[in-house]
């Protein structure tokens, strides 16, 4: 996946330094905030997050009780707009199936 390269990683280690500066003041984990965040923007968007393991299962759950103050979701927004996500989302052969 060309967004986990250890060079797109480093790039992009500021949006995860970002979600766990949040999470850590709601006494939360990183992925609990970016569903929380999902779940913030429109009524009918519904994150589907997979996991093979039941803790995680549980922990992707209790994003539906963290909440995210008008605050947070700013700062989520302003420093997602001067961050520059590197590599793209899927291999190239994969991109070609998702209809872009």
């Amino acid at each position: 996946m060309p967004r986990f390269t250890p060079e797109a990683r480093k790039a992009n280690q500021a949006l995860v330094d970002l979600l766990g500066s949040i999470a850590e003041r709601k006494n939360s984990t990183q992925a609990q905030i970016a569903i929380a965040w999902l779940l913030a923007q429109k009524p009918w968007i519904v994150p589907i997050p997979g996991t093979t393991k039941l803790h995680r299962l549980d922990e992707n759950i209790k994003a539906v009780s963290v909440e995210l103050t008008p605050a947070d979701l700013h700062d989520i927004d302003d420093a997602a707009s001067q961050i520059t996500v590197q590599g793209a989302r899927y291999p190239e052969k994969l991109e070609q199936m998702t209809g872009r």
